[in-house]
């Protein structure tokens, strides 16, 4: 067992879990800790350094999604062995795109190689200040009455409506058709027959992958995008395909020799305010975009997660495709409150059934 015992400084405005990460990492990187060594347990790591076993989970559970590590099931956590592309190129997985000429090149893009232990590593603060990492806003923006006030108004109506029973499998009418209305705003026509409540547009999205797709499919995603969402997709056996995001729009003309040489089934995209780069579709490439899905038969899962901080008249698909070969999803935790998952998706008429039959296989409740 190696020994990564190192002072740490309580006083530092580095985390302790920082510290500790980029202290282990360093090791791995001079090959002090060589791969396939054992890491000390929690417990020992956290008497070694004189630190709560709390704090030493975050920081193996961020080892572990930045690909430095690996967890044995019943024998505790080891340095993980790199492949030579890795170790070349940085830590992530890499895909294959084609150039002009035919020819294949290769590109890179940063995927959790432990998805789960990404997502718990966001739970755990760093520092006072803002955590953008978590996706949400800061809670002294979200404090307000208005939650407290509407709950209030709900209960005096009584409880039984909507806690003794699974609710309604679509999710209730009254909320579908205030978000009928409200998708109507962003000149996006969806009666409320075609809106399935959800918990959460994380949900959302789940839903619609599995109703879709098959394991070996080919999706495509923007790079740079989310990487749990490439975690997701890859854990259900799909062929992930990135395609290049810039600011007027994702790379056309990746996208069309995908097309032609993998037969994607289906493209996730954040067409306004896209996670990283803030950038918005163009009306241009949005109907570009749309012919090729046309033409080629895939479906776009258009994530407007952003949609309340953008502009009212920003460009997105499924209000020029009319949810023909568009599906949208939305969602309320970023501006409502983050534990409260209400999320919902808007889909072809088509489709409506098949979705909420993977909705009831996955959860009776509604939002």
């Amino acid at each position: 067992m190696n020994h990564v015992g190192h002072m740490l400084v309580k006083a530092s405005s580095v985390s302790l879990t920082e510290q500790l990460v980029q202290l282990i990492a360093s090791r791995i990187q001079s090959h002090l800790l060589s791969p396939g060594s054992k890491l000390p347990s929690v417990r020992q790591c956290a008497q070694q350094h004189q630190l709560s076993p709390s704090t030493v989970v975050a920081a193996y559970d961020r080892l572990q999604a930045q690909g430095w590590i690996e967890a044995r099931k019943n024998r505790g956590f080891f340095v993980r062995e790199m492949l030579k592309s890795e170790a070349t190129s940085g830590l992530g997985i890499h895909n294959q795109l084609l150039n002009g000429d035919n020819s294949v090149i290769t590109r890179h893009h940063q995927a959790p190689l432990n998805a789960g232990a990404l997502v718990r590593g966001m739970f755990h603060r760093i520092s006072d200040k803002p955590q953008p990492g978590m996706g949400v806003l800061p809670s002294t923006w979200l404090d307000n009455t208005f939650l407290a006030s509407s709950v209030r108004y709900v209960m005096t109506k009584g409880v039984a409506s909507f806690s003794y029973e699974y609710g309604e499998p679509h999710g209730d009418m009254g909320l579908r058709r205030a978000l009928s209305g409200k998708l109507q705003q962003h000149q996006i026509h969806a009666e409320a027959d075609q809106i399935i409540t959800t918990i959460g547009a994380t949900h959302a999205l789940d839903i619609v992958s599995r109703t879709l797709l098959r394991a070996g499919d080919a999706v495509m995603v923007e790079e740079p995008g989310w990487a749990i969402e490439y975690a997701r997709l890859a854990s259900m056996g799909m062929k992930i395909l990135p395609v290049p995001r810039g600011p007027m729009g994702p790379d056309l003309e990746i996208m069309k020799q995908y097309c032609e040489q993998h037969h994607p089934k289906l493209f996730v995209s954040l067409s306004v305010l896209h996670n990283p780069t803030g950038y918005c579709l163009t009306p241009s490439s949005a109907h570009s975009l749309l012919t090729i899905a046309r033409e080629k038969q895939f479906y776009i899962v258009e994530d407007d997660t952003y949609s309340p901080l953008a502009n009212e008249h920003a460009t997105r698909l499924c209000a020029l495709d009319a949810l023909q070969q568009t599906i949208y999803v939305g969602g309320f935790a970023k501006i409502l409150a983050p534990n409260w998952r209400v999320g919902f998706l808007a889909s072809p008429a088509h489709l409506t059934e098949r979705f909420l039959e993977t909705k009831m296989l996955s959860t009776l409740t509604t939002p």
